[in-house]
């Protein structure tokens, strides 16, 4: 099997990793291998695929920007949607 070695890499991100690798239950190593793993098996375009990143991370791209802007409130784009939203507060 082949080796790598990466240099240069910040403290950040190797304790991100490490963290994420417990979440994970791997040591790091072995989710260091599973993140190069799944990213070489990627094909154009597949990054959108729900069943690669999962139904959350592909609902929030599809969604994004779509949202309430910084400082705007809900009853200031209420009438756009075109449906009736409650007020929750009455």
């Amino acid at each position: 099997m082949a080796q790598i070695v990466v240099r240069k890499l910040e403290d950040e991100v190797k304790e991100g990793l490490r963290r994420r690798a417990a979440r994970h239950g791997r040591s790091l190593e072995a989710e260091v291998r599973e993140i190069l793993r799944d990213a070489a098996v990627a094909e154009p375009g597949e990054e959108d695929d729900i069943a690669r990143i999962g139904l959350g991370t592909w609902l929030t791209r599809q969604f994004a920007g779509n949202g309430l802007r910084e400082g705007e409130k809900i009853e200031e784009i209420r009438g756009d949607w075109g449906v009736r939203i409650p007020k929750f507060d009455e």
